[in-house]
């Protein structure tokens, strides 16, 4: 990602970014070195520019921001060819960065080529087709990029449910009708009256869709409560693994487990959680469950979606809250983290919290970790450093807990 200051570069140059952003692209072949131009150009990565609104104060969190951004439009298969950061109190309502930054943003978008426009917020339907006008590609904001990617990592029957009804559900209020689709769909002999009109139709499918949707969902949901009810009654401790995405989570079940869950060094990975069996040092046995990783200002609707998978974190016994210590920002993830988990109730669950990754970790970045967090347990789940400490401190949060009932 270039800065604004920077400039476009040369075609040559941005061809080469495109190649080496296509290896990183989930589900894509990495076989790239040798192939053709023709071969190139069928699987070209969508361009786009990010456009972020920095309120002033901490110019880092901005920075830090951007690049979350731009993480993410990579793992939806993107390129990012140039930024756009625009220093005001709040969203401009209209274009959500201002008349001025939008001819601005329409320049880049010009000389970088640039197929779309992707926002750092949540755009009102207004905002999306002002803006879009104005820079003439698509534009989408955060929360739609985060469903797109949770929609190509969703496996299960749940999962895609779920995502789909997420995008339903943020879909809803910013359908829009242009021109044609404002016409009558219905009209003549047998339809007098005012008919409907396309945008109306478009809202009644969605409804059904989500009603739909919705009535899926719900019975999955009671056969999830029954497999916990299950657990339950055989005296079995729930252990649920959560935290910042790519924080190592599932790195981390492995190593616990023996498991062979997809580890892969991508933005939500996993999606559907995973259970499996696992002896505590006491002697009993427990799940450990490993589920979706949390993100800043996870979408409402996402979290609505998710409600039933959530529930088997606000239903355990103990939280493995893992937080990548490699990371410069580690104490926001872990706040934006107890966010999420006081928004679904499970912020009174007993926490054992893991500083991951230590072994990649710098002494500089570590040690305000250790000061905000001085009773977290260190450990390497690529290396395997600090198991045994975290094993013993899971096992002693589990010996706080009241019996099973």
């Amino acid at each position: 990602m270039r800065s604004r200051v920077g400039g476009s570069g040369t075609d040559g140059e941005l061809a080469r970014e495109e190649r080496a952003a296509l290896r990183r692209v989930p589900g894509l072949s990495t076989e790239l070195v040798d192939v053709r131009e023709v071969e190139y150009r069928q699987v070209r990565l969508e361009r786009v520019v990010l456009v972020g609104v920095w309120r002033g104060g901490d110019w880092q969190g901005a920075q830090r921001a951007m690049t979350e951004l731009a993480r993410l439009a990579e793992t939806a298969g993107s390129l990012v060819c140039d930024a756009l950061v625009q220093r005001r109190q709040r969203p401009d309502p209209a274009t959500f960065i201002g008349s001025g930054k939008a001819e601005q943003l329409a320049e880049i978008v010009r000389a970088t080529g640039a197929d779309t426009v992707i926002c750092d917020g949540e755009l009102s339907a207004s905002q999306l087709r002002a803006l879009e006008q104005a820079v003439g590609v698509k534009v989408v904001d955060r929360t739609w990029l985060i469903l797109d990617i949770f929609a190509q990592h969703a496996r299960t029957r749940e999962g895609k449910a779920q995502v789909a009804l997420a995008q339903m559900s943020y879909l809803l209020p910013r359908l829009r009708g242009w021109g044609e689709s404002m016409s009558r769909t219905g009209g003549g002999i047998g339809t007098r009256g005012p008919g409907e009109t396309k945008l109306e139709s478009d809202r009644r499918r969605v409804r059904e869709q989500i009603g739909r949707l919705r009535r899926q969902l719900d019975e999955m949901a009671r056969t999830r409560v029954t497999q916990r009810r299950a657990r339950r009654r055989s005296d079995t401790r729930s252990i649920a693994i959560v935290g910042y995405t790519n924080a190592g989570k599932s790195s981390l079940l492995n190593r616990l487990t023996g498991s062979d869950v997809l580890i892969e060094d991508a933005l939500f990975a996993t999606l559907d959680p995973t259970v499996r069996r696992v002896r505590l040092l006491t002697g009993e046995d427990a799940t450990l469950t490993d589920t979706v990783g949390f993100i800043r200002h996870l979408p409402h609707a996402l979290v609505e979606s998710f409600r039933s998978t959530l529930e088997e974190i606000a239903e355990a016994d103990c939280l493995i809250h893992v937080v990548d210590a490699s990371d410069a920002d580690a104490g926001g993830q872990m706040a934006a983290v107890r966010a999420v988990l006081a928004q679904i109730g499970a912020d009174r669950i007993p926490e054992v919290l893991v500083l991951n990754k230590v072994d990649v970790a710098d002494a500089a970045t570590l040690a305000p970790l250790r000061g905000l967090a001085p009773q977290a347990v260190e450990v390497s789940a690529r290396t395997g450093a600090g198991l045994a400490e975290l094993g013993a401190a899971v096992a002693a949060a589990c010996r706080l807990l009241p019996a099973q009932p």
